[in-house]
């Protein structure tokens, strides 16, 4: 796959009144083809990552950092039934809500635009300003660089998420942060169309 990966789905960022914080990917594109992952943070600071595959577990794990990786079934869709993830002891139903004033703005920049590294790098402190620990643009492990064009977000209104069989709580912002990378999702819960690229350090050519 070389030097250069492109993910092309949705990213939501769902936190808990019990202190668990999930990061779901639902890729529609990329180098594995389409599939699901989450990330999940425990109360305790635990890192788990559940993905569908060792390829893609092994992938992610090398970009960011856990301390578990799972291979199991990993099942998410969005859809006019809302966010469904079914994940080993993951199981999520949320309601996706309107658009954010952030991806009002983010509609407004063309789209080859808002997913170039270029433009991103160029971003990323507004990006922290207007969502705390957010950022566009930052080092991953192995030497890569990672970018996060994100060209629409939706609000999460309510959800019911369970762990291992237990209740996990009413809807929560995402606090603290999530330290799977430099980057955590934003505070509220929220649903984003994004693109991730993920470059290895001195491979150049940055096209979008």
């Amino acid at each position: 796959m070389g030097k250069r990966w492109v993910f092309d789905g949705h990213i939501a960022g769902i936190g808990t009144g019990s202190g668990l914080r999930a990061v779901v990917g639902l890729w529609q594109q990329s180098p594995f083809g389409p599939f699901a992952d989450a990330m999940v943070e425990l109360p305790s600071g635990h890192r788990i990552l559940l993905a569908p595959t060792a390829d893609v577990g092994e992938f992610i794990a090398a970009v960011y950092n856990f301390d578990e990786l799972q291979v199991l079934d990993v099942a998410a869709s969005y859809g006019a039934q809302g966010l469904r993830v079914d994940a080993g002891p993951l199981r999520i139903r949320a309601a996706v809500g309107a658009r954010t004033r952030l991806g009002s703005f983010a509609r407004l920049v063309p789209r080859p635009v808002a997913v170039h590294p270029h433009w991103l790098r160029a971003v990323s402190p507004l990006a922290a300003v207007l969502s705390a620990g957010v950022r566009t643009a930052g080092a991953a492990k192995g030497g890569r660089r990672e970018y996060y064009g994100v060209t629409d977000l939706h609000r999460i209104d309510s959800a019911s998420v369970g762990w291992d069989g237990a209740d996990a709580g009413e809807l929560s912002d995402i606090r603290p942060a999530v330290r799977f990378g430099f980057s955590s999702v934003p505070p509220e819960p929220s649903l984003a169309r994004v693109r991730t690229t993920v470059l290895q350090a001195g491979s150049g050519g940055l096209r979008p």
